[in-house]
């Protein structure tokens, strides 16, 4: 089974407000995510937001913790409820097929143009804890190289909103996504 979670805890500070909210062809950025992955997951849960449109979890093990937090709340979760592996992205990615967990697959893997869009395997949340109490460096890609995880060059690139310059391009091709 596949937990999807969509990772909503950032701070949205190149954006200037709350980018989940950010409407792309009249629809959230929130739940654009959480649509597209309940097309290819058997449940969705958002991290680092206490309201959303499916459950919501905090960041582990608090907040402020970037990607990695949200990833790590969202391993904890699967591993409890017996999921065994989970999809992630970024509320702000969006653009890629409804197969990518088939495009990920097998766990680990990630999205070589954009990290924060993986799958993993649900039993990695200890290597993940290590990590983040560790001093080394605290960075997906350093998950990923923990994991043996292969970055994957999708079938579609996707897309990220980070300014709202790139909300207004993706307006602007939003009849195909």
């Amino acid at each position: 089974m596949i937990l999807g979670a969509v990772l909503a805890g950032g701070q949205s500070t190149r954006f200037g407000s709350d980018k989940a909210l950010a409407q792309l062809a009249g629809q959230s950025l929130l739940l654009r995510a959480v649509e597209t992955l309940k097309r290819q997951c058997d449940a969705v849960v958002v991290v680092g937001r206490s309201e959303a449109p499916a459950p919501c979890l905090a960041d582990w093990p608090r907040g402020g913790m970037g990607p990695l937090g949200g990833i790590a709340a969202a391993l904890h979760y699967a591993a409890r409820h017996g999921f065994d592996e989970v999809l992630t992205t970024a509320v702000d990615s969006f653009g890629y097929d409804d197969d990518l967990a088939i495009q990920l697959s097998p766990a680990p893997a990630y999205c070589a143009s954009q990290p924060v869009i993986g799958l993993w395997p649900a039993g990695a949340a200890p290597a993940l804890d290590a990590l983040l109490a560790g001093t080394g460096k605290h960075s997906l890609r350093a998950f990923a190289q923990t994991l043996g995880a292969r970055a994957v060059a999708l079938d579609s690139i996707p897309h990220n909103i980070n300014t709202p310059a790139d909300l207004a391009a993706a307006q602007e091709h939003a009849h195909g996504l």
